[in-house]
């Protein structure tokens, strides 16, 4: 029998948290061609009756199962190629073990060893950049060390098997599994021997005080943002229950989590402590959880690390419960691996072996054959190498110690980074012989000596200490090594100590006062204004060589959404007063008012010579709580605690403005219009209904000026949970509100209140005719640059069409609307804009509409289209009439069909007369494409139409033409002629109401955003399973890491049907905190499942948005918090942020979306 190779080539990078974030791929069949300028029209073969949709850049999309996404917390470190060998497996009863050659039979689960191959390489992330070419992370300065050079942390998702969940269209990238052009770079290696007695007994031993680590960082801190991972650890302590693992698993942040002995027993674990620098971190478990096992504990000894010992590294490999890798140490004076922008460890050799370990296996001990832990497993090369990086474990063990006895973990510091460099380069930077003569006879079999690496300004070594001076003596001990140091600056801290160095030569004598290392290692941060603050930590400050000071952004979001790029921004002022600590953040922000506009001064830690200066304004009203959080190492949590409540907003002033004057445009109407566009700005709190940014600006026009109604794509203004300010002539900002949403054509009306506004500001007048191909007419446009452009042009085509539906999770798209194109290049430039004829009429308006996700560059596809003003005054005469609409609507998407297509399927030859009389332009009727799936309590025995049916006419009207179709608007029921399979018969179709369909409640549950299924969702879907739906969720919450993904239907919740939103509240209430508990529910492809949560009252507290019009945002949230439950309480605890509840996210917002 022979050993069977598998190749799973990874085009890209895997995705944290998760056995529960792959969505529907979007596979490509074919090269993809230039893509056009407008969507598929009716009459294309765009169909998605099988749920395949033709793709306007030339595949189609389908809803194959991709296996793997990408990894946004740990992008530059993934392997892109990995090649696994399937080695034998034990034999169950009835279970044949297959075995490879060479290899002995496994006698034991214990036994069983998972050897894996090198790694092929890495496909790296290119850098996301401003679209508009905006100044923002693309000019700040790359990381230190090349992202192909870096190693990686042996992080895992929470699982490798998928789930019924993991199946479920999320709002997120996804990615194919196939080959390319390494397909072929396989590196087979040759099948392990069978262990001697000697390790079989040991890892027998072992494996028992190994646990699997399952954990969330809540919220982004520090060096790291949100995530949900897995990863490893072993007990040190069987009777305390002590478990050691990596810093960067016991995480900087907000941790909770749970770990997994071997007999699969399961308890809660805490953080008791993380070192500030070196990668090791200690959680606390209660051994009496632990019922139907002894638990054993590994010694911890250090010193048993020898160049040549063989070793086995005992874990969490590949997201596998158990792997034993076996390896030997080639070095143990390697300098500490740098992993790019994040954590790194300084300050400390490592030890170096070939063990080819993977994702998951951080935090393994790594054992010599006595069953003693002698380092702990941190990382390893990311370019295919199998070199493993191991951190000694004189520290740890010192830690722990100190732990045991209850007295804290002292750490010092002269804020200075050394590394190890050998004597040759030490003689180039000036070492004596002398000296090296001395150091030799003193460790005979040290190669290498201590070099100062970085000194950061304002630090005790600072004017003391330079780059590049070797360190020969501390406290007049000769010192070499890492180890040594450490010992003396922890027990050194308030002290001074006495350093000499050799310095091109010289011989320099430095004294230092020894600072305390945790007092510069954040553990607190502020929420306000849904951002997120820390003073800026001494890991951030030593990897860009700055002062260990000033007000770190590690969550810019809400009023504080900074460019493109999440985190890393350091502010310097706010509102013109300077902000040098968090404590001067805080009391700034104190004193400034709800929907206040002030001034920050900010920079980059990439680009420190770049200082922005940016208008903010502060939302107290979404975010109204002030909230600080301290970490608490006694309880492992980080306790909550409010500073301030928002101070009201100051009452709006009415200001003046006048327009621009256009220079050099011979159009006299367009230098007019533009005193009728205002810039609009929305901004969402909240993830809903499958939108996928939280900003968008763009321009209105004014189409009432006494009245302040303003029509506004709907790609920019997607639903009315938002804040809306409109800026005029470029001078006044006023708030707005939402008046109307449109259902299918893609326009919102807003107001604002024109008293406020004194500019002459003027009315568009609208044309009640509809503009015709061929047409002349004026393009009036804004560009990226927020610069209006005029162009005279014509009209090349006016085509019904429909926007595709997005892939991978419903949202708003336009549809059934005749899309008007121009014969000018400035119509792919501008997203908004008008066409007008001489007179200055307005005759169609230039939108943008929101398009699907693209699976070649995961960016969202948007399109630029015409639409008519005649279709858009029935609606617009009734806002001016204080009367808001009631539109019905017919619950179907239909396309064009042409006659010749009509003939075939049974249409007669009196009807395509009747239609070539009726349409010259354009002979065509209308076919039902997708008939949506009906709301609760809809007539289900009512005729219907069906998918293939050809619609002749309505009550009597003849329909080819969209615009005919709005006489559904005020009728319940309408009487159609339709064919259907080839025959013509009568139905009446009743109409559904559109006030239904907008979204007026959510409710956020462990990170997840529930709402009831919205338009988009019935327009896609054949059934509803219930009317609770999950819409988002956030990074790092439980509802991520347990999977439940986007676009999943909650159907019951501990057995009990939950069929609306009230009842799903009502059940999950009852459930205590830390409780698991299940949720049956049905993925968008039907297909039930059982998903296990705990609940996480701490950090992801229950809350509601609900829509009410006597607030002033239209809106009130409601805190469920068993400790106080009120109304106007949002949930700061938990991490709302629209950004982070991407998921495809990786720390950069907001991208841009494709022009089309």
């Amino acid at each position: 029998m022979s050993c069977v190779w598998l190749h799973i080539h990874r085009r890209s990078l895997l995705s944290v948290a998760t056995n529960n974030s792959v969505a529907r791929a979007a596979t490509s069949t074919s090269a993809a061609p230039p893509p056009p300028s407008s969507p598929p029209s009716h009459s294309s073969t765009y169909s998605p009756l099988h749920r395949s949709i033709a793709n306007p850049i030339g595949f189609t999309l389908s809803p194959a199962r991709s296996l793997v996404t990408r990894n946004p917390e740990f992008s530059a470190c993934r392997r892109s190629s990995r090649h696994f060998s399937l080695c034998p497996a034990v034999a169950a009863p009835g279970v044949t073990t297959s075995i490879c050659p060479g290899q002995a039979p496994v006698r034991s689960l214990s036994s069983l060893i998972i050897h894996s191959t090198r790694p092929s390489g890495i496909r790296l992330r290119a850098d996301q950049m401003d679209l508009n070419g905006d100044a923002g992370a693309k000019r700040k300065r790359s990381s230190i060390t090349a992202p192909a050079e870096r190693p990686v942390k042996h992080l895992r998702p929470e699982s490798s098997a998928l789930t019924p969940g993991d199946s479920t269209p999320a709002n997120g990238t996804v990615y194919d599994v196939e080959d390319d052009e390494d397909a072929g770079r396989l590196l087979p290696v040759g099948p392990a021997q069978a262990d001697s007695p000697e390790w079989q007994a040991t890892i027998e031993e072992v494996v028992k005080s190994v646990v699997s680590i399952h954990f969330c960082q809540t919220c982004s801190f520090d060096t790291e943002l949100s995530m949900s991972s897995q990863a490893t650890g072993f007990v040190v302590d069987a009777e305390n229950g002590y478990i050691l693992t990596n810093r960067h698993v016991v995480c900087p942040g907000p941790f909770w989590g749970y770990c997994i002995f071997d007999n699969h027993e399961e308890c809660d674990v805490r953080p008791v402590y993380r070192d500030p620098v070196h990668d090791f971190g200690i959680l606390k478990f209660d051994p009496k959880a632990i019922r139907y096992m002894k638990l054993r504990e590994l010694k911890l000894q250090p010193d048993a690390a020898k160049v040549g010992s063989e070793i086995r590294v005992v874990g969490n490999d590949a997201g596998e419960k158990l792997s034993i890798l076996s390896g030997v140490i080639s070095r143990l004076d390697r300098n500490a691996p740098e992993y790019g922008d994040g954590y790194s460890d300084f300050n400390t050799n490592y030890i170096q072996a070939a063990a080819a370990a993977s994702g998951g296996s951080s935090g393994s001990p790594v054992v010599n054959i006595d069953g003693h832990a002698i380092a702990l497993q941190a990382g390893g090369r990311a370019d295919g190498a199998a070199t493993d990086y191991f951190l000694p474990l004189d520290r740890p063990l010192r830690a722990l110690e100190c732990i045991r006895r209850g007295e804290s973990v002292t750490r010092g510091t002269i804020q200075t980074q050394w590394i190890l460099k050998p004597f040759d380069e030490c003689r180039r930077l000036g070492l004596t012989p002398e000296w090296e003569a001395t150091v030799r006879k003193a460790a005979p079999t040290e190669t290498s000596m201590l070099v100062a690496e970085i000194i950061l300004p304002e630090g005790p070594a600072d004017g003391k200490l330079e780059e590049g001076d070797v360190l020969l003596q501390v406290n007049g001990e000769l010192l070499t090594q890492f180890i040594r140091l450490d010992d003396i600056l922890d027990s050194s801290v308030g002290q001074t100590v006495h350093l000499l160095v050799q310095r091109g030569g010289q011989n320099v004598e430095i004294e230092c006062q020894v600072g305390d290392l945790h007092a510069i290692t954040p553990d607190r941060f502020v929420t306000v204004a849904g951002g997120t603050f820390h003073n800026l930590s001494y890991q951030q400050s030593r990897l860009y060589a700055i002062a260990t000071r000033g007000v770190y952004v590690c969550e810019a979001a809400g009023s504080f959404k900074l460019e493109n790029t999440l985190s890393g921004w350091i502010i310097d002022s706010v509102d013109k007063r300077p902000t040098r600590n968090l404590d001067e953040f805080v009391e700034v922000m104190r004193t400034i008012p709800d929907r206040s506009r002030v001034v920050i001064s900010y920079r980059h830690i990439r680009d420190l010579h770049t200082r922005g200066t940016s208008i903010v304004y502060i939302d107290r009203h979404w975010h109204p709580k002030m909230r600080l959080a301290v970490r608490n190492d006694n309880s492992g949590l980080w306790d909550f605690s409010d500073l301030a409540d928002p101070i009201p907003a100051l009452p709006p002033v009415p200001r003046k403005a006048d327009f621009i004057q256009l220079d050099g445009v011979s159009q006299p109407a367009a230098a007019d219009i533009v005193r009728s566009f205002v810039r609009v700005s929305c901004t969402m709190p909240l993830k809903l209904d499958g939108y996928p940014q939280a900003k968008k600006t763009g321009f209105g026009l004014v189409v009432d000026a006494d009245k302040g109604l303003v029509v506004v794509s709907r790609a920019i203004v997607p639903y009315d949970l938002c804040d809306i300010n409109i800026t005029v002539a470029d001078s006044i900002i006023v708030n707005a509100k939402v008046v109307f949403l449109h259902p299918l054509q893609n326009y919102s009306i807003i107001q604002y209140d024109p008293s406020l506004v004194q500019a002459p500001v003027q009315s568009a007048k609208l044309s009640t005719d509809y503009i015709k191909q061929g047409q002349d007419t004026i393009f009036v446009g804004f560009n990226q640059n927020f610069r209006i452009v005029v162009a005279k042009t014509a009209v090349t085509d006016i085509t019904t069409v429909s926007i595709p539906a997005n892939a991978s999770a419903p949202r708003y798209r336009a549809i059934n609307l005749d899309a008007i194109t121009v014969d000018t290049g400035l119509s792919g430039q501008c997203s908004n804009g008008v066409l007008i004829g001489e007179d200055g009429v307005v005759q169609a308006l230039w939108l943008n509409y929101l398009g699907e996700r693209t699976s070649n560059s995961h960016k969202d596809v948007e399109y630029h289209l015409g639409f008519a003003t005649p279709s858009l005054l029935p609606v617009l005469s009734k806002v001016q009439q204080g009367e808001m609409p009631k539109l019905r609507i017919l619950n179907m998407e239909s396309y064009v069909v042409q006659m010749s297509q009509a003939r075939i399927m049974g249409v007669s030859e009196e009807w395509i007369e009747k239609v070539t009389r009726a349409n010259p332009s354009r002979h065509q009727l209308f076919m039902v494409r997708k008939v949506d799936c009906p709301p609760p309590g809809f007539n289900s025995a009512a005729d219907t139409f069906e998918e293939g049916d050809i619609i002749l006419t309505l009550d009597g009207q003849l329909i080819t033409r969209v615009s005919e179709l709005d006489i559904m608007y005020e009728k319940d029921t309408l009487e159609a002629l339709i064919v259907r399979n080839g025959q013509e018969m009568r139905i009446q179709v009743p109409t559904v109401p559109t006030e239904d369909l907008e979204t007026d409640r959510a409710v956020v549950f462990c990170g997840a955003v529930l709402q009831k299924p919205h338009h988009a969702v019935r327009q896609q879907i054949s059934k509803l399973h219930s009317e609770v739906y999950v819409s988002a969720r956030s990074r790092g919450s439980p509802s991520y890491q347990y999977g439940l993904a986007p676009t999943n239907f909650i159907t019951a919740v501990n057995g009990v049907p939950t069929p609306n939103l009230d009842r799903f509240s009502e059940e999950v209430s009852k459930i205590p905190d830390n409780t698991y508990f299940r949720l049956r529910a049905v993925t968008f492809d039907n297909v039930p499942w059982v998903v296990t949560m705990k609940k996480n009252d701490h950090y992801f507290p229950m809350s509601e948005y609900i829509k009410d019009q006597s607030q002033p945002s239209g809106w009130r949230t409601v805190s469920h918090d068993k400790d106080k439950y009120k109304d106007g309480i949002a949930p700061d605890a938990a991490n709302l942020n629209p950004d982070a509840m991407d998921e495809g996210f990786d720390g950069v917002s907001d991208i841009e979306p494709d022009l089309e």
